[in-house]
């Protein structure tokens, strides 16, 4: 059984979403080598949920690693039906012990879900994390730790 974690940017326009979407979708197909997929996130908004679905839509379970108590609270209000649908379908829950919804808390998250995967999908556009925690941060770590990862960035994908 495969285990795949996801890290990628949010807030991407809706142009690169789309064509992030299709790339995602190759990458999941990618990763799945029919012994089944278990696929780690988040789900922030943007790619995390995207790949949640992908990942369930094609028979997949999901662990969800959340990375503090406040985490809901800070994401988008918009977000919040598709976490808390996502989060019900999740076959495990890792809380991490920690108040805050900070960079900390999330490299934290993000180190906890390397733990468990042989390969992380990153949404990545190659440059430097623009804070702690960022994508470009979580690739640093997986490659520090020899895990497989897939950089998902079309050619023609924008980042504001």
């Amino acid at each position: 059984m495969r285990r795949v974690a996801i890290s990628g940017h949010r807030g991407l326009p809706v142009d690169t979403e789309q064509l992030v979407d299709a790339g995602l979708r190759a990458a999941v197909e990618e990763a799945s080598d029919g012994s089944g997929l278990v696929g780690l996130t988040c789900l922030a908004d943007g790619p995390d949920t995207t790949f949640a679905r992908m990942l369930l839509a094609a028979g997949g379970t999901l662990t969800v690693v959340v990375p503090a108590r406040k985490y809901r609270d800070s994401l988008p209000a918009e977000h919040h039906p598709d976490y808390d649908q996502l989060l019900a379908a999740a076959t495990d829950v890792i809380e991490l012990d920690r108040e805050e919804s900070d960079s900390d808390a999330h490299m934290a998250a993000s180190l906890r879900m390397l733990e468990d995967v042989d390969r992380l999908i990153a949404v990545w556009d190659g440059k430097p994390a623009r804070g702690f925690g960022g994508t470009a941060d979580v690739v640093t770590a997986a490659r520090e730790r020899g895990i497989e990862i897939t950089v998902v960035w079309p050619d023609g994908a924008t980042r504001d």
